[in-house]
C-alpha cells in the first residue's frame, strides 16, 4: 500500500524528502514564506493546486485525504532563543496557536498517524504546560501519543540537533494497544571531515540553528565557524546538506544567506526517514482495515479447501 501524506509548515521539503524515500506520496504542503515555497518547489514534485501558502487560509475539508500528517510546526515560541514565548504568544503573532490548525485537519480528516517535529525544550516549557496542553489535544482528538528526544547524530548525520519527535495513530482505525517504538540508532555515516573534505577538528558538529549558525566554538565571534587546518571555516550551504541529509543536487534558489537560514530550519531527513519506515511498518501491521481484509482473506481460503 502507498500511504499518502502531507507536509504542514513544511520549509525546503525534508519531511517531503524523508518520507518520498519511503515510497509515501505528498498530496498537500504548505509553506507560508515565500523564499521557502521557492526551494521546495525547486526541488518536490508537487501540482501548484496542492501547494498551500497559508494554511489558516483554507478550510480543513479542503485538504486531500491522507494516511499520515507530518508538520514541523513553528518552534520559535517554545524554544530558549523565542524568549520561552508559547500559546500566550498571540499578540503579535500567530505562531504559537498554529498547533491549532493541525488538530482541525486532524479532526476533520482523520489521517491514521501523524508525526510532528520540534525544539527538544517544548517539553519544559512552561514548566511542562504547553506541552501537556499538546499532549491533552492529541489525545482528545482520539489519538495515541508517542514522543522521544532524537539527535540526528543517532541517525548518521553528524550534528546534534536534539528535537522532540511526537507520533501518534488513530485509536479509531489502528489497533494502538500494541506498543509503538521509536527506530533504533545507528552508527555516524560521516564525521565532520567528510563534511569539509578535509581535516576537521570535531567529528560530530554543533547543531545548525536558524539563520545557518552554529553553537560557540572557542570564540564567541566565530560561532558559526569549525577549525579546519587552522583556520576558522564557516558554514556553507554545501556542508549545510551534508548536516541535514539533503542530496548533494538540492537546489538552493536563493541567497546564500537565505539557504543557511531555510538549512537552519529544516528537519534532518536521515532522523524522519527512519522514523517513518516504522510508522509505515506499523499501519502495515495494525490498520484495522487491513486487519479486517486480513481475516476475510483467511475465511476464503478456509472456505475454498473446505469447498474441495
Amino acid at each position: 500500500m502507498k500511504y499518502k501524506f502531507i507536509d504542514l509548515f513544511a520549509g525546503i521539503g525534508g519531511f517531503h524528502l524523508a518520507l518520498s524515500q519511503n515510497n509515501m506520496e505528498c498530496v498537500f504542503a504548505s509553506e507560508i514564506d515565500e523564499a521557502a515555497r521557492k526551494t521546495y518547489l525547486a526541488n518536490h514534485k508537487i501540482p501548484p493546486h496542492s501547494f498551500n501558502d497559508d494554511i489558516r487560509a483554507i478550510s480543513p475539508n479542503d485538504i486531500p485525504d491522507h494516511d499520515i500528517l507530518c508538520a514541523g510546526f513553528p518552534c520559535q515560541p517554545f524554544s530558549q532563543a523565542g524568549h520561552k514565548r508559547g500559546f500566550d504568544d498571540i499578540a503579535d503573532s500567530d505562531r504559537g496557536t498554529l498547533f491549532f490548525s493541525i488538530l482541525e485537519i486532524l479532526h476533520a480528516k482523520r489521517p491514521k498517524a501523524f508525526i510532528l517535529e520540534n525544539v527538544r525544550h517544548l517539553l519544559k516549557h512552561d514548566n511542562g504546560r504547553t506541552f501537556n496542553i499538546i499532549h491533552d489535544h492529541l489525545t482528545e482528538a482520539g489519538y495515541s501519543v508517542n514522543y522521544k528526544i532524537i539527535k540526528a547524530s543517532e541517525f548518521g548525520r553528524p550534528q546534534l540537533r536534539p528535537r522532540i519527535y511526537i507520533v501518534g495513530f488513530d485509536n479509531n482505525n489502528v489497533d494502538t494497544t500494541k506498543p509503538f517504538l521509536f527506530p533504533k540508532s545507528i552508527p555516524l555515516k560521516m564525521t565532520m571531515s567528510d563534511v569539509w573534505e578535509s581535516k576537521c577538528d570535531r567529528e560530530i558538529g554543533f547543531t545548525l540553528r536558524v539563520g545557518g549558525k552554529c553553537s560557540p566554538i572557542d570564540d564567541r565571534r566565530n560561532w558559526d565557524g569549525y577549525w579546519i587546518n587552522g583556520e576558522v571555516k564557516r558554514l556553507k550551504p554545501k556542508q549545510g546538506k551534508r548536516m541535514m541529509g539533503l542530496p548533494e543536487d538540492f537546489i538552493f534558489p536563493v541567497p546564500e544567506a537565505q539557504a543557511m537560514k531555510q538549512l537552519g530550519n529544516s528537519v534532518c531527513v536521515d532522523v524522519v526517514k527512519h522514523i517513518g519506515s516504522e510508522v509505515r511498518a506499523y499501519l502495515d501491521r495494525n490498520s484495522k482495515k487491513s486487519m479486517v481484509n486480513n481475516e476475510i482473506s483467511q475465511e476464503e481460503v478456509q472456505l475454498k479447501y473446505a469447498i474441495n
